[in-house]
């Protein structure tokens, strides 16, 4: 029975996990160590995936489609993915920061992801992109997601809003830390708010996706309230006509 419903398609996804694997390991293919591993861990993946559908079946893997594809988070990213995702969390939160510099009415200029204000030019760099605390959030909102939520759509809305939030989690963080070192102390410029607060922002970002699950919560508990009580009104208007 499990090979009916689901062998053909298990072998299948065995198959192309060898031959990724195969691929990745063949030097003429010229990898790059980063893109050999994120090939390699994916096609460990996708042989996990198909072992569960040949074995299990169709119906066991959509039992358990959360937890499967949630193993795709642990493939690397490609290099060339790794490069474009960082340069536009780079350049995006360049421009949120520039808004938050001018909500303020502190003069900003910007030359794309360096930002000039009164006594300090900050460059957004690669390792200031906060790739890793935005993975995190992503990963955090969706499990929470999972966990709370009920219909797919709130569960995509809640997932997609984590990416506006990353961008603005790392604007304001640029935006303290400058007004921090120009007006407060220069050592913020270079202390441990630089370089170790990104814990603190990024529970700032978790409290914010926490408030929207509730949000999110509380209309998918009121809709099925009002499916009833319009089902009920009907059932008392017809015991009246009657």
């Amino acid at each position: 029975m499990p090979f009916e419903s689901g062998g053909r398609l298990g072998a299948i996804l065995l198959t192309a996990a060898l031959l990724l694997r195969a691929v990745s390991a063949w030097s003429a293919w010229h990898l790059s160590s980063n893109d050999s591993l994120s090939l390699s861990v994916f096609a460990l993946v996708l042989w996990w995936v198909g072992s569960v559908i040949l074995c299990f079946g169709l119906q066991t893997f959509r039992s358990l489609l959360f937890p499967l594809c949630f193993l795709l988070l642990i493939v690397p990213f490609p290099e060339h993915g790794l490069s474009s995702i960082t340069g536009f969390l780079q350049h995006q939160s360049a421009i949120a920061a520039s808004i938050l510099f001018r909500c303020a009415r502190v003069p900003v200029t910007r030359d794309g992801i360096v930002l000039s204000i009164p006594g300090l030019d900050i460059e957004v760099a690669r390792e200031c992109s906060s790739i890793r605390s935005s993975m995190m959030l992503i990963v955090t909102t969706m499990v929470l997601a999972h966990l709370f939520l009920r219909s797919w759509w709130r569960k995509t809305l809640l997932i997609v809003i984590t990416i506006p939030l990353s961008v603005a989690k790392n604007a304001v963080r640029i935006f303290t830390i400058a007004e921090l070192g120009t007006r407060v102390d220069p050592g913020f410029l270079d202390g441990r708010l630089h370089r170790q607060g990104g814990i603190i922002f990024w529970s700032l970002a978790v409290g914010v996706v926490v408030l929207l699950l509730w949000g999110l919560t509380r209309s998918e508990f009121r809709t099925p309230v009002a499916v009833e009580e319009t089902a009920e009104g009907r059932a008392s208007g017809k015991h009246r006509g009657k």
